[in-house]
C-alpha cells in the first residue's frame, strides 16, 4: 500500500500522513470484518439446505451460499432442525401472514456458533445457540417492553420472514438466540426451541394447579407428547386425546394418565368429562382440527380455561354463548414463549424432567416429512440431521 502511495502522492508528509490513515483505515475496516466473520477461514462458502421458490412449489435440497451475518447477529453452523406443523403452513401459504419467497424453512435448530457479528456481546464462537420461531422484533413497542416480544408488529419470524434452519448455516439475532448449555443433546433439544417453548407458555397461560387436570388435545404429536410431560412435571394430571393404539401407547410412555381415543370414543365429551370427574380444569388444544377445538369448549369443567394453539388454516372457535357465560369459562390464544420462557422450558429439558421423543433423519428427506404432516400421520418429533 505505501509503495503505491509514494508513487502517486505529492509530499512525503502527505505520503506519510496519508498512508497512517489509510493503514489505520485498512486495519479498521479488517478488524470490523472478522469481528463480523471470525474464524471466518473454517466457514464454507457454500452449504446444503431445503429451499423453496413458490408456494405449494418443489422443495429443493440444493447448495446454497452460506449467509453472512449482520452486526447483531450470529453464525450458527446447524446440527439438527426439528420439523413443526408451522414448517408445512409456510409452504403451503395458506396463512394470511406473507412468507418470504423464496425461503429456507425450519425454525427449531441447534448447533454451534461459528460467527458473530461486532456488536454481539452475548455469545462467543463455540457457544451452543439455538435458533426459534422468533428471530427478532423491534424491542421499543409496549408489547416488546411488556415481554410479549413474538406479539410485536415488526416481528421477524425464523422460517417464515427470515431464512431458517433447514440449513447447514444460518444466521439469527443474538438478542433472542437461546443460549444452550454445553454438553447438552443438540437433536433432542431442538424441538424445545419452538415445541417444548410453545406447550410450556400455554400450560402457564392455562393458570392451573398442582394436582388439577389438564386435557392435551392432540396429545401424541410433537407438540402434544412434550405438553404431556411439562404438565406433569407441573404436578398437572393429565387426560390425552388423539386417535389410534401408536399413539396411545406413545402417550403412555411419555407418562400420560388418561388416555382417550377419539375414534373409538361414542361420546367424547361425556368420556372426558367422567374421566375427569366433571371435566379439566385447563384444556390445551394443539390439534389442527376445528371440530376439536370447539368440542374444548363443551367439555371443559365450569370456570375452566381452554388454551388454543394449533392453528389449522380459516378455522373458527365455536362456543356456546350461553354455556361459555353460564359456566364461566375462559378461552385464550397461546403463542410462542419469550426469552424467559425459552430459558425455563430448557431448564425442564436439561434437568431430565422432559424428553424428545424424536425420529432423526437425513435432511434431504425432509420433503418426505411434509408429505406426513400433511396427511396427518406424524408420531412424536421429527429432527432432521443437517450432515445427511
Amino acid at each position: 500500500m505505501q509503495r503505491i502511495m509514494h508513487r502517486y502522492a505529492g509530499s512525503a508528509s502527505i505520503q506519510a500522513t496519508l498512508g497512517a490513515k489509510r493503514s489505520l483505515g485498512a486495519r479498521a475496516q479488517l478488524g470490523r470484518y472478522w469481528g463480523t466473520l471470525r474464524f471466518a477461514s473454517t466457514i464454507p462458502k457454500t452449504q446444503k439446505g431445503v429451499i423453496f421458490y413458490e408456494n405449494g412449489g418443489e422443495l429443493h435440497y440444493k447448495d446454497l451460499p452460506v449467509p453472512t451475518p449482520k452486526p447483531n447477529e450470529i453464525l450458527i453452523n446447524v446440527k439438527y432442525s426439528g420439523v413443526c406443523h408451522t414448517d408445512l403452513h409456510a409452504w403451503k401459504g395458506d396463512w394470511d401472514l406473507p412468507v418470504k419467497l423464496p425461503l429456507v424453512g425450519g425454525h427449531e435448530g441447534a448447533g454451534v456458533v461459528v460467527a458473530k457479528g461486532e456488536n454481539v456481546t452475548n455469545f462467543e464462537i463455540g457457544d451452543l445457540a439455538g435458533i426459534k420461531w422468533l428471530n427478532g422484533s423491534c424491542m421499543s413497542c409496549e408489547l416488546c417492553e411488556q415481554g410479549h416480544e413474538p406479539n410485536c408488529e415488526h416481528a421477524d419470524l425464523s422460517g417464515y420472514t427470515h431464512d431458517g434452519s433447514f440449513q447447514q448455516y444460518a444466521t439469527a439475532d443474538a438478542v433472542q438466540a437461546a443460549n444452550l448449555p454445553k454438553g447438552i443433546n443438540l437433536a433432542e433439544v431442538a424441538p424445545i426451541l419452538c415445541a417444548g417453548v410453545t406447550v410450556y407458555k400455554a400450560l402457564k397461560t392455562a393458570e392451573l394447579s398442582p394436582g388439577q387436570w389438564v386435557a392435551i388435545s392432540g396429545a401424541a404429536g410433537g407438540l402434544g407428547s412434550l405438553a404431556v410431560q411439562y404438565a406433569k412435571a407441573m404436578g398437572l394430571r393429565v387426560l390425552g386425546i388423539d386417535g389410534g393404539d401408536d399413539k396411545k401407547e406413545l402417550f403412555h410412555s411419555v407418562g400420560g394418565e388418561v388416555f382417550i381415543d377419539f375414534r373409538k370414543s361414542k361420546d367424547l365429551v361425556a368420556d372426558i368429562q367422567e374421566a375427569t370427574k366433571g371435566g379439566p380444569h385447563g384444556v390445551i388444544n394443539v390439534s389442527v382440527s376445528e371440530a376439536a377445538i370447539s368440542l374444548s369448549a363443551q367439555y371443559v369443567r365450569p370456570c375452566g380455561t381452554v388454551v388454543l394453539v394449533g392453528l389449522p388454516a380459516g378455522a373458527f372457535v365455536k362456543s356456546d354463548v350461553f354455556s361459555h357465560v353460564v359456566k364461566s369459562i375462559s378461552i385464550k390464544g397461546s403463542y410462542v414463549g419469550n426469552r424467559a420462557d425459552t430459558r425455563e422450558a430448557i431448564d425442564f429439558f436439561t434437568r431430565g424432567l422432559v424428553k424428545s421423543p424424536i425420529k432423526i433423519i437425513g435432511l434431504s428427506e425432509l420433503p418426505k416429512v411434509y408429505g406426513l404432516m400433511a396427511e396427518g400421520k406424524i408420531l412424536g418429533r421429527y429432527v432432521v440431521d443437517t450432515s445427511k
